[in-house]
């Protein structure tokens, strides 16, 4: 199943790149490079959604419109796109 949700990607004081997920509580990410962030973002999204869906009542967000985000002077959206492969034995 694919998952996409909106991260936003701001340049630090120090020049690394930190992300930020609107809809997904405490997932975040940083690299030393845009492309190094957007990475490590996939990683944290495949993390907190892969761990929501192991509870037992997984309660996804919705996802954000890109229109509704608050972004400040410089920030980048992207949407982080995550594929999660159910199993044999998996109760939907």
């Amino acid at each position: 199943m694919k998952f996409i949700y909106p991260a936003v990607f701001h340049k630090t004081e120090n020049g690394t790149f930190q992300a930020t997920f609107p809809d997904l509580v405490c997932c975040y990410a940083e690299g030393d490079t845009l492309d190094e962030a957007i990475e490590k973002a996939n990683e944290a999204a495949y993390d907190w959604i892969s761990l929501e869906l192991s509870e037992d009542d997984a309660d996804l967000p919705p996802v954000s419109d890109e229109s509704d985000i608050t972004l400040s002077e410089g920030d980048v959206v992207r949407n982080i796109s995550v594929n999660i492969r159910f199993y044999e034995g998996w109760d939907e």
